[in-house]
């Protein structure tokens, strides 16, 4: 990444930045199983009631919007799960509903995640009129043979024509990339990253895979059937990221996402500006403001269970914590310390009702962990990046 401390200073501006308000909109059915992913999935083969679902999507909204009030909508994810198996219908419905609940600002960025095995050109047109106006193609990777080790369904040739139908369909446009998977050189990582920057968009999140528990990646890991590059190897794939990524005018923003300047996702920027965002639909979490206190919530994950739920009681939340300041402001160090904008100083003590302790601060900056940026900012710098959870730990303590 252009990791904080190589960042240009307009990236952090004094002036403090409204975190906006956020929908995420789950939809967790996918076609299969990807033997990485340890997201809130699911596959069915008897096929879905999608007018059941999106009527349930729709109460969860409304009971949602009873509980908060009026919002200001900066940015609805539709995530998954694989978003781009709904149907347009499901997507217009869905869509309707967050505008007539809340305000929709002129300008929301509304994205859908979709997967180029379930790209359609029409498809595509029905959700553009439906209002998705971003989408974010989950590529992975564009050469076939890694592209089956990795459970994807598409081949390079289908991913770049997604890419293609996706251009000419809407506004903006993103790509997911997966890197230091097995056998893969800093060459071969770069001439991939290359081709895919020349047919790329405004926008890419380029993550580095890792063996997460539970998948079936973690299983043949442990088995020692699967191989991935050393930590060595793996910094040499990220610093060859960050150069290829900062010639070509999409540096990094976040730990793991480029962008051409001003093409950032807003939506993840709520999270990472620690905004208030709601989330909708099984295995959903979200971060709401009740009556001047923050809440974390969680909705079921099995899907048939949430929609049972929502069918009786209006929501599928699971859980519902209220954060105590200090949990609220460790949350907001561990995400703002990913992005290259760092966090607002004055913010932090707004959430905590406490500054950062200074001499934590001033230990920290003096070991190159974290600097500032003017009177009101800090952020990682190049080592702290590395070794980030260490540093928000110092920190918050």
């Amino acid at each position: 990444m252009v990791t904080p401390a190589d960042a240009a200073d307009d990236h952090a501006p004094d002036a403090p930045i409204d975190p906006g308000f956020g929908v995420y909109v789950h939809w967790p059915f996918c076609a299969s199983k990807c033997p990485y992913c340890d997201f809130n999935s699911h596959v069915r083969r008897e096929g879905v009631d999608q007018v059941r679902f999106a009527g349930a999507l729709v109460a969860e909204l409304k009971q949602t919007a009873a509980r908060i009030g009026k919002r200001r909508v900066d940015s609805i994810f539709l995530g998954g799960g694989t978003p781009s198996l709904m149907d347009p219908a499901t997507v217009g419905t869905v869509l309707d509903a967050i505008a007539s609940e809340w305000t929709l600002a002129p300008d929301a960025e509304i994205t859908m995640e979709a997967n180029p095995s379930s790209v359609e050109a029409e498809r595509f047109r029905g959700y553009r009129a439906a209002g998705v106006n971003r989408v974010s193609l989950g590529v992975q990777a564009l050469n076939d043979t890694d592209l089956r080790a990795l459970g994807r369904l598409h081949s390079a040739d289908e991913a770049l024509a997604a890419v293609e139908i996706a251009r000419a369909t809407f506004p903006r446009l993103s790509f997911d990339l997966i890197y230091a998977r097995p056998g893969q050189t800093p060459a071969l990582w770069e001439a991939e990253l290359r081709a895919a920057l020349a047919r790329a968009s405004d926008h890419l999140s380029l993550y580095q895979l890792t063996i997460e528990p539970g998948t079936m990646f973690e299983k043949l890991y442990e088995a020692g059937k699967l191989q991935i590059p050393d930590e060595d190897v793996a910094a040499e794939l990220f610093a060859v990221t960050q150069a290829v990524c900062d010639e070509a005018g999409r540096p990094a923003y976040e730990i793991s996402n480029h962008a051409a300047p001003g093409a950032e996702c807003r939506h993840n920027l709520v999270y990472w500006r620690y905004g208030e965002y709601a989330g909708i639909g099984p295995g959903a979490h979200g971060r709401l403001i009740v009556d001047g206190r923050r809440h974390a919530t969680a909705t079921a994950r099995e899907p048939e269970k949430w929609l049972a739920r929502v069918e009786s009681w209006g929501d599928g939340i699971d859980t519902d914590d209220v954060l105590t300041p200090d949990e609220s402001a460790d949350e907001m160090l561990l995400m703002g310390l990913r992005l290259v904008e760092g966090i607002d100083l004055r913010r932090y003590r707004a959430i905590a009702g406490r500054p950062l302790d200074p001499s934590r601060l001033a230990d920290l900056i003096a070991h190159g962990m974290v600097e500032r940026l003017g009177p009101h900012r800090v952020r990682a710098t190049r080592e702290g990046a590395f070794v980030l959870d260490a540093v928000v730990a110092d920190l918050a303590a």
